[in-house]
């Protein structure tokens, strides 16, 4: 192995160490809560450290979010490689995808789904937002083009199918940001995968061609 190689391989170790230790503070604190300090005394690390690895605070928060979207696009990928699946089947399998996705990292997609309605986005740098900006984009573009098929199988419903996708999607997260907010309340009360799976029949109830 060559210097420049460890090198690397070391600064990827320790952007992961400081991840993960993020992850924790963030469960256990909340975002506004949350120090740079709070993150560097659990990762073991000094403050200074950290800013070389992520400019801000928020930078860090939305950068857990590069996982989840990046296992998003895998998942809803091999949907749409799936061979001799109907267009019903796909989409069905695509409601288990974004079930696998929920349960790949609870609290990631959490924070991913408060991140898009929030003001944290405009404090991050051109590179992280360029790179979570592609990644939904090419989601959304996955999730669509199951649609796309649907529709040119005269199944689904003549619309955009970027729209559907888009409904979709706000739908999954509106679901999950709703339920969390009411289990921060009642924490022995959990309906979430439950209310997912009458929003995703209703859906796909909705977006059946009547002929």
């Amino acid at each position: 192995m060559g210097i420049q190689e460890r090198k690397d391989r070391e600064k990827e170790r320790r952007r992961q160490q400081i991840i993960i230790a993020a992850k924790r503070v963030f469960s256990e604190k909340g975002f506004s809560k949350a120090t740079m300090e709070d993150i560097a005394k659990e990762a073991e690390l000094s403050p200074g450290t950290l800013y070389l690895y992520f400019k801000n605070k928020e930078e860090l928060y939305a950068s857990l979010s590069l996982r989840i979207l990046q296992y998003l696009h895998i998942r809803v990928t091999h949907v749409n490689k799936e061979a001799g699946l109907t267009s019903n089947q796909k989409l069905r399998a695509l409601t288990e995808a974004m079930f696998d996705v929920y349960d790949f990292e609870p609290l990631i997609i959490l924070n991913m789904f408060q991140l898009q309605s929030s003001e944290i986005l405009m404090n991050l740098s051109e590179s992280l937002l360029g790179e979570i900006k592609e990644l939904s984009q090419k989601s959304i573009g996955a999730i669509a083009k199951i649609f796309k098929e649907g529709m040119e199988q005269g199944i689904y419903i003549d619309c955009h199918p970027v729209a559907l996708a888009d409904i979709f999607w706000s739908m999954f997260s509106g679901v999950v940001l709703w339920e969390a907010s009411k289990k921060s309340i009642s924490p022995d009360k959990d309906y979430l995968k439950s209310t997912l799976a009458t929003a995703f029949e209703l859906f796909e109830r909705g977006i059946r061609n009547p002929r």
